[in-house]
């Protein structure tokens, strides 16, 4: 039966695990807005304190992955609080952004309501979703000569103060996508019986706190305006106070898994995965920057190179096997290799210590070594050398040849060769023998 050498394939697999990522990336609070006395004036939308703030929460995730719902239950409690009241828009405000019509978002300051979403932000018929406004370039039809000014004589929402990044009136952070998510589902936070919400995310009774061990929003899964960058909008709040939450994400991978990432690890159920990002005011860690070093952290927010200070060495840690390697600390158990099993490679060649080669077996010499173009080789024996191998560092087979080359002296061209350590084995019709060469 052919032998098919795996190792290579095993190696890969054990890369990707180690060092693979996990598809919520973070989560950013976006400064949409900030109210002036203009927007204060009106009275149809409901009393709105000069100074709030209109905050947008985006979930940033791995290209291609998507979002599908946002909850609280049992061990993971849905929060969002301020040190002052949350606005909600008393005329046409809602408590999802899905249930919004697009014209209503001109009228006072409806455009400014507090919510939770999955992406969209009207209703599925104009199709437009939340993007950063620096990601938004179809321009803006909220603010400025797009509002009617409520109970005003003047626009509103046309303040352009710098700590709201972009004006409204010029990107407005709602953007279009060909289509939309289906299967809208909610629990806890509309009453089931009156249709009312008395959360933060209604008029009827205006809070500064909202926690629940059972509520959600979902659907069959969104991703971002921008696919690349794949931010996703699942919350707008209002408040002059300072904003906090906790919130718990469902979120389908890019192989149609669906993962539960919490705020909390205090409980962690089987397929939940913890993520500090789901925290708000988020606490900044720093860490090592290099993915060569144990300490690596993919999820840092700043770097501190002091941090790191171990070179990851893969290799066999099982002092049973025959090619141990004190030196790892990383435990590739693939790499080990023991008498009948070793992956599908050759034993002798991973565990020369095991074979009396060296001892009775072919003797030849190589040199320059390392060498960088050609090797010479040279045994020593009475029958000549009739073919030759070259193995990488693991085992597999790069090249092999027959020699034909009177007596027993040969060279070979190894420029095509990339840099590293690789084992030469020779024949000859009796023996082998292998020695290892560095190609530089």
């Amino acid at each position: 039966m052919k032998r098919k050498n795996n190792l290579i394939l095993l190696l890969a697999a054990f890369l990707i695990s180690f060092r693979a990522q996990a598809q919520l990336e973070k989560v950013f609070v976006e400064t949409y807005y900030i109210s002036d006395s203009y927007d204060a004036a009106d009275t149809i939308g409901g009393y709105l304190e000069t100074g709030s703030t209109t905050y947008r929460v985006y979930v940033d995730l791995v290209k291609g992955s998507k979002v599908q719902k946002i909850y609280g239950d049992v061990n993971h409690a849905l929060k969002f609080s301020s040190s002052g009241i949350f606005f909600n828009n008393i005329a046409d405000g809602q408590s999802f952004a899905k249930d919004m019509s697009k014209n209503r978002l001109g009228e006072n300051t409806v455009a400014l309501d507090s919510w939770l979403t999955l992406g969209q932000t009207t209703k599925a018929i104009s199709k437009i979703f939340g993007a950063p406004k620096k990601e938004d370039d179809d321009g803006s039809f909220v603010g400025g000569i797009n509002n009617d000014g409520g109970s005003t004589n003047y626009s509103l929402l046309t303040n352009s103060d710098p700590l709201a990044g972009v004006p409204l009136t010029y990107s407005d952070g709602n953007d279009t996508m060909s289509t939309v998510p289906l299967n809208w589902f909610d629990y806890g936070i509309i009453d089931d019986i009156t249709d009312e919400d008395s959360t933060i995310f209604g008029s009827l009774k205006p809070d500064s706190v909202f926690v629940s061990y059972n509520c959600g929003l979902q659907n069959s899964g969104v991703s971002g305006v921008v696919p690349d960058s794949n931010h996703i909008l699942v919350a707008q709040l209002t408040t002059k106070g300072d904003l906090r939450f906790a919130i718990n994400l469902e979120v389908i991978d890019t192989a149609g898994n669906v993962l539960k990432y919490v705020a909390s690890d205090s409980v962690l159920l089987a397929g939940e995965i913890f993520s500090r990002y789901l925290t708000y005011p988020f606490v900044q860690k720093c860490g090592c920057p290099d993915p060569n070093y144990l300490e690596y952290a993919s999820d840092r927010d700043c770097d501190n190179g002091d941090s790191c200070q171990h070179v990851i060495v893969f290799g066999c840690m099982d002092p049973m096997s025959c090619n141990y390697d004190p030196a790892a600390n990383v435990n590739v158990p693939s790499l080990c290799c023991y008498p009948g099993k070793c992956n599908d490679r050759d034993i002798a060649l991973v565990c020369p210590q095991l074979t009396s080669e060296r001892r009775n077996g072919l003797e030849f010499s190589v040199f320059p070594n390392p060498s960088t173009t050609v090797l010479n080789v040279r045994s020593t024996n009475a029958n000549e050398v009739t073919r030759y191998v070259i193995y990488n560092s693991v085992g597999q087979k790069i090249t092999e040849h027959l020699t034909d080359h009177a007596g027993n002296s040969f060279y070979i061209d190894i420029s095509s060769l990339k840099k590293g350590i690789y084992m030469l084995r020779v024949f000859n019709d009796k023996q082998s023998n292998g020695q290892l060469f560095v190609k530089e």
